[in-house]
């Protein structure tokens, strides 16, 4: 298993969890999910979800099937669409952090803010913008004669 910090990028395996009493929430938290860990090119291996936020997070059906994903080794991570869907407070969320750490997991909260997602072609944009305003320059062909 990789072993990335929690905050890091790299091909981490992460389960998406999401907890909403209505199929319209459950689908855009797990699209929330889904977009922070593809920010940080995590692997979603599986999302899931429950839609009793009433129920103890130890007795939801979909909590239960991440945690037995974390300990199987088939995820190393949970990203979670919102504290709130894990914790009621920050103290709790962060406990539940140690715990997932303490069993070789990590902790995300996906609302707490996503690095801006960029195109194929605007890492190499940055570049070439980089590398003329260092004066360095990539271009491979020859200016045509009586240009300049």
């Amino acid at each position: 298993m990789p072993k990335n910090p929690p905050g890091g990028l790299g091909h981490v395996p992460v389960a998406v969890y999401s907890c909403a009493p209505s199929s319209t929430a459950l689908g855009e938290s797990e699209e929330r999910g889904r977009y922070y860990a593809d920010a940080r090119h995590w692997h979603v291996a599986g999302a899931w979800s429950d839609s009793d936020p009433a129920l103890p997070l130890a007795e939801r059906p979909g909590w239960q099937a991440v945690t037995a994903a974390l300990s199987a080794g088939m995820i190393r991570g949970v990203v979670a669409s919102a504290a709130a869907h894990v914790a009621s407070d920050a103290a709790q969320f962060a406990a539940l952090g140690v715990l997932l750490r303490d069993r070789g997991g990590f902790l995300a909260d996906a609302s707490s803010g996503t690095p801006a997602r960029r195109t194929p072609g605007q890492d190499r944009r940055r570049r070439d913008l980089a590398d003329a305003a260092s004066g360095w320059f990539t271009q491979t062909e020859a200016p045509e004669e009586g240009t300049s």
